[in-house]
């Protein structure tokens, strides 16, 4: 049965496009040119004389992927700097503080002033028999003091210690209250900075710059090894004696009577807060009300050594 031309026609269209359908637009193209001849003869080839070659009939070069301008222009990379080596701190001086020149290589046995004032300074190297009552009377007479401690007071003491930290100058007394002077230079030492020590950790104060030498006892070479340490020595003007007590033959009067000996404007005055070992006096501690009353009548007032460094 002979078909016709146009179904011919629609039946190449629907090849084709089943080939479009399936990717292959060349092959869909070559069937639409295939169109039978009038005649009836065998298809003819459409306009082109000559059968167009398909592209995916030939292999494929591979184009090479676009230039990476990061990679064509490569910022340079910059060298390594090496790492700064830290600066070394410098270590604290060993002087500490810095001390008044009057102090250096000497003590001071008053304070530097024309006023009309006192210092009242309290020794702690034995016992703590006289401390309650003369924190309350310097509390009640809101007169101020300046104390100096020994490391092993405050060792044996800590609690009267932290009083004292919390409402008064320290000073530091030595850590066993030996005579430096018959001790060597690593010896004194020693003393200073391991009574340093305990006290600052007792009190919360550092003691520096304030020294008193044990007895009083100095010479050239330990006043140097204390200024070298930051410290400046305080001796004083007067010494009540009450430590010799009442088996001493002192008594509460004659505490009295040394300090209004004594007076003069910058006076320090020297007392012991604890009790005589043979008899078990306080005779500072008894004295001081009436000490303070008298030089108040005098016209003193009172003063702390640290104001005067």
């Amino acid at each position: 049965m002979k078909r016709s031309r146009p179904a011919v026609t629609r039946f190449l269209v629907a090849v084709a496009a089943i080939v479009v359908l399936s990717g292959s637009a060349c092959v869909a193209g070559h069937l639409l040119a295939l169109e039978p001849s009038p005649s009836g003869a065998s298809p003819r080839l459409g306009p082109s004389t000559s059968p167009v070659r398909s592209p995916s009939a030939q292999p494929a070069r591979p184009r090479p992927p676009p230039p990476n301008p990061r990679e064509s222009h490569p910022s340079p990379k910059p060298n390594p700097k090496p790492s700064p080596k830290p600066s070394p701190k410098p270590s604290p001086s060993p002087s500490g503080p810095a001390i008044p020149d009057s102090l250096r290589g000497t003590q001071w046995f008053e304070l530097p002033t024309s006023r009309k004032v006192v210092a009242l300074t309290f020794d702690a190297g034995a016992n703590a028999d006289g401390v309650p009552s003369i924190l309350a009377t310097l509390a009640s007479k809101r007169v101020p003091a300046t104390f100096f401690l020994t490391g092993k007071w405050v060792e044996a003491y800590p609690r009267y210690a932290s009083l004292i930290g919390a409402g008064y100058p320290v000073g530091n007394h030595s850590y066993s209250h030996p005579d430096l002077t018959k001790l060597s230079d690593a010896e004194v030492r020693t003393e200073i900075t391991s009574a340093a020590a305990a006290i600052e950790a007792a009190t919360g104060r550092d003691p520096r710059p304030m020294f008193r030498f044990p007895f009083g006892a100095s010479d050239e070479r330990t006043i140097r090894l204390v200024n070298a340490l930051g410290y400046g020595a305080i001796n004083w003007t007067v010494d009540t004696r009450g430590w010799q007590g009442t088996s001493g033959g002192q008594s509460a009067d004659s505490v009295v009577e040394r300090v209004l000996a004594g007076l003069r404007p910058g006076e320090i005055v020297i007392m012991h807060v604890g009790s005589n070992p043979a008899d078990g006096s306080t005779l500072d501690a008894d004295a001081l009300s009436r000490v303070i009353d008298e030089l108040r009548a005098r016209g003193y007032g009172f003063v702390t050594i640290d104001q005067y460094l």
